[in-house]
């Protein structure tokens, strides 16, 4: 059995890696005592050594000064993803920091098991970019460079929907027809499979560009927002008519991948000059302190715990947003969170049913729905499933390591 293959489920928010030694998947701590790591690096300020995972989520917590960085799977296939900026005391690209990202899961891997990786099976979404064959092929090409870069000498992609399917067959031996609702941090990927002679075959796949970054896109913009002046208004410097407070800046901080880049001298230049004119002075005053003190990813953070806590019928919590001004939060609840995220239920919906029909099975021959990814986690999902397919029992796969665990036993060959 061969054993230098590495499976990577290289994540939005998440990665996992795993090896298939002796007839049974083995997964490779990357953290201490954890299978799984953030997709998350921070490069202290000047100079130092770059941090990856739970450290660099440490590090942005304890107020270490520096640049903290997650979602960089999100702008693969895109121009950003190439463009070299000054990061950690020297001009790097965002190609350069996901090698080295990548470079740094191999040797924890080597050093953790003993063996040695020259092979690499990576999970890819069906589409990293939805309706753009160009920019897709373009997103794989990148990836397959990040990884050669990292000291790979073959690489191997599997669609993250079919590795899951994989191992939902392995571990279910009762499942015969199966779809499998992959909701990962950038996109959503579905998967119709059957059992044929014991084996897992998959039918069809189908995927779209939307993921737990986008559900908390937007309930960034639905709730924490508006108390940074979102929505407000701005007196002209020359006359009586007022001007609606410009909405961009909003929607790149509310973007993970974006909010690196908007501590520049210019945008918070641009945003003084916005609160010096706002008619709430108290509101934007706020979205001066955000940027001047490099505080979008602690919102970014503080929202995605709201989410979590408001996630399930009658649930509510808030958004702790002390960090921006003392006692300042936003309440969220149930229903105000499924009233923002209530457009992605059609498309998500959608998704799944085009599955079903490149797959040419109706929904009612689905047996099981099972349900893979951090974000699958959230009640939209289940219900737009069940919904579906009402007649399949939905389950839960192991959230976090269902793709890594396909992709290694798909290494077996």
């Amino acid at each position: 059995m061969a054993t230098d293959i590495l499976a990577i489920d290289y994540g939005t928010s998440n990665s996992a890696v795993a090896v298939f030694d002796q007839g049974a998947v083995r997964r490779i701590p990357v953290e201490t005592g954890a299978d799984t790591l953030p997709t998350a690096v921070f490069f202290p300020a000047g100079s130092g050594a770059m941090r990856i995972g739970q450290a660099a989520a440490d590090a942005l917590i304890d107020g270490t000064e520096g640049r903290y960085m997650r979602a960089l799977k999100s702008v693969l296939g895109t121009s950003l993803f190439n463009e070299s900026r000054p990061i950690g005391g020297k001009r790097r690209t965002l190609a350069d920091i996901t090698t080295a990202f990548l470079a740094e899961l191999r040797e924890r891997a080597e050093r953790t098991s003993g063996l040695t990786f020259r092979r690499v099976l990576s999970g890819r979404p069906v589409h990293f970019h939805t309706a753009d064959p160009e920019r897709d092929a373009r997103a794989e090409a990148d990836l397959a460079a990040c990884y050669r870069a990292a000291g790979y000498d073959e690489v191997a992609f599997l669609p993250e929907p079919e590795a899951a399917a994989l191992a939902a067959g392995r571990n279910d031996p009762d499942l015969r027809t199966g779809l499998i609702v992959d909701i990962g941090g950038g996109t959503s990927d579905f998967t119709v499979f059957r059992r044929e002679a014991g084996a897992i075959r998959i039918v069809a796949s189908h995927g779209i560009r939307l993921g737990g970054t986008d559900f908390d896109h937007a309930a960034s913009l639905a709730h924490a927002m508006p108390l940074l002046g979102q929505g407000g208004q701005l007196r002209r410097e020359f006359g009586p008519e007022l001007l609606p407070v410009p909405n961009g800046i909003y929607v790149e901080l509310a973007t993970w991948a974006k909010i690196p880049f908007l501590y520049t001298a210019d945008t918070r230049r641009s945003v003084k000059q916005m609160a010096k004119l706002a008619v709430d002075k108290e509101r934007m005053g706020r979205l001066v302190t955000v940027l001047e003190d490099e505080l979008g990813h602690e919102l970014a953070f503080a929202v995605e715990k709201g989410k979590i806590a408001a996630n399930g019928a009658g649930q509510s919590g808030r958004i702790a947003m002390g960090f921006i001004e003392p006692r300042l939060s936003a309440p969220i609840t149930a229903e105000s969170l499924n009233d923002a995220l209530s457009a992605y239920r059609a498309e998500l919906r959608a998704a799944a049913a085009e599955t079903l029909t490149r797959a040419a099975i109706p929904a009612g021959e689905i047996d099981t729905v099972v349900l893979v990814g951090g974000s699958s986690l959230m009640r939209l999902v289940s219900e737009e499933a069940q919904a579906l397919c009402p007649k399949a029992r939905v389950t839960r796969a192991e959230a976090f390591t269902a793709v890594v665990d396909g992709l290694a036993l798909a290494t077996a060959g």
